[in-house]
């Protein structure tokens, strides 16, 4: 039987994985590959094998990877940072014999104006090019960004977006993690690229609506252009760094670079995915 190994598995999205992965196979079958022992204790605790390792220590993933049949390399979080620890993990899973690989890229990467997309890009180009078996998990947006956008529509009930009429096609976390614990688990998925992405493409109006009905009181939508919504950030206390990207990702879905129809993801789930608004009301 496969061993099945998670990089990232303390993350958010990780500590999903591995819960839907229970649900799925024995845990004597899944490893869990994290940075610290003390976060993953947890995991552990759940009867799964915690590997220690290191994006940026090759021979921590060399060591990590031995005897794993099937890979699942969640992307890093270091923007910038991303593509040369994708590499280390790619080439250390290649080295071991890894078998099948699934990586969790962008929605739509290499036609993408978000700025995260181009270290997704290389790294999909990276593992096409290894020779091992894989599967392109590309996620969309997840309804969770926008749990932040409560304490702000309470405060000032307004919501400033530089979006203009652009749709996002955003899912939960959730739906996320257990499309991927179903590929990465299942066989027939080689080869494939997932458009992954929520039943319902929003706009900005959608979003003010359902804030509205969570915190009891009117949400009025303030579309500004992006000099004036970088004004409005930087005099938030937003650093420059989070201001250029949230500005950059605004224009980005005004473009369309966040709306998707495909209903991969739906169909990997064989049920509809879950509603923007539950996930508010959740929080």
């Amino acid at each position: 039987m496969s061993t099945i190994a998670v990089t990232g598995s303390t993350g958010a999205l990780g500590n999903r994985v591995i819960d839907e992965l229970l649900q799925r196979v024995p845990a004597s079958r899944i490893v869990a590959i994290a940075r610290s022992t003390a976060k993953a204790e947890p995991l552990r605790a759940k009867g799964v094998e915690v590997r220690i390792a290191d994006y940026d220590e090759p021979a921590t993933l060399a060591t990590a990877l031995q005897g794993i049949d099937r890979l699942l390399l969640i992307s890093a979080n270091e923007v910038g940072k991303r593509f040369p620890q994708h590499r280390a993990v790619i080439d250390a899973a290649k080295a071991a014999g890894v078998s099948y690989l699934v990586y969790t890229s962008l929605l739509n990467a290499p036609e993408s104006d978000i700025p995260l997309a181009p270290e997704h890009v290389q790294t999909e180009r990276y593992i096409a090019e290894s020779g091992i078996e894989h599967t392109f998990l590309c996620n969309g947006w997840y309804h969770e960004n926008y749990l932040m956008a409560l304490d702000q529509v309470r405060q000032s009930g307004v919501l400033l977006t530089g979006a203009g009429s652009g749709r996002v096609s955003s899912a939960a976390r959730d739906d996320f993690a257990e499309a991927a614990a179903i590929v990465i688990s299942q066989d027939g998925h080689g080869g494939k690229a997932y458009e992954l992405a929520g039943d319902e493409a929003w706009t900005q109006d959608v979003l003010a609506a359902d804030l509205a009905a969570v915190i009891g009181s009117a949400v009025e939508v303030h579309n500004v252009g992006g000099e004036e919504y970088a004004a409005a950030l930087k005099s938030a206390g937003v650093p420059a760094g989070t201001m250029e990207f949230l500005v950059a990702l605004d224009e980005a879905i005004a473009g369309g670079a966040l709306e998707d129809h495909s209903g991969d993801l739906s169909g990997l789930l064989g049920r509809p995915t879950t509603p923007l608004s539950e996930v508010l009301r959740a929080a």
